[in-house]
């Protein structure tokens, strides 16, 4: 082994879990990242949702979606990368979760899931307005 090798260091589990993707702009307080699963979970039961990235990416063109939820893990970036500034330029509450396997579950799925949208929020409404309050508040 050369000096060279000897000087490259390898990034541990822990740097990599701890490194954010780059289209993360800021960090969110778990009990909103709850919050907005199970908005998620009750609109799916009572309202209606947009689940995976192309989905997601038309809803919020059409300005239908009342709350993007993206996951911090997905891999390769690139396939939500354009999310956040498209729901910024439209105005839409956007939250990040850690694992796209919750995020997959809580919308109704047996797989992960990227990226999903609230459309029709049903009875989950309140918890959506608090969320976008809560955004707005973080986003300042």
């Amino acid at each position: 082994m050369n000096d060279e090798e000897a000087s490259v260091k390898k990034p541990s589990k822990e740097d990599e879990e701890m490194a954010k993707p780059t289209y993360v702009k800021m960090d969110f307080p778990q009990d909103l990242q709850d919050k907005a699963l199970e908005a998620l979970e009750l609109a799916r039961d009572t309202g209606k949702i947009r689940k995976g990235t192309n989905e997601v990416t038309k809803a919020i063109e059409r300005g239908v979606a009342q709350l993007v939820i993206v996951g911090e893990d997905v891999q390769p970036e690139e396939i939500v990368a354009h999310i956040p500034a498209l729901s910024e330029e439209k105005k839409i509450p956007y939250v990040f979760v850690k694992k796209q396997q919750e995020l997959g579950a809580a919308s109704g799925l047996e797989v992960g899931c990227a990226t999903s949208a609230i459309v029709d929020s049903g009875k989950a409404k309140a918890l959506v307005d608090e969320i976008a309050q809560k955004f707005g508040a973080l986003k300042a």
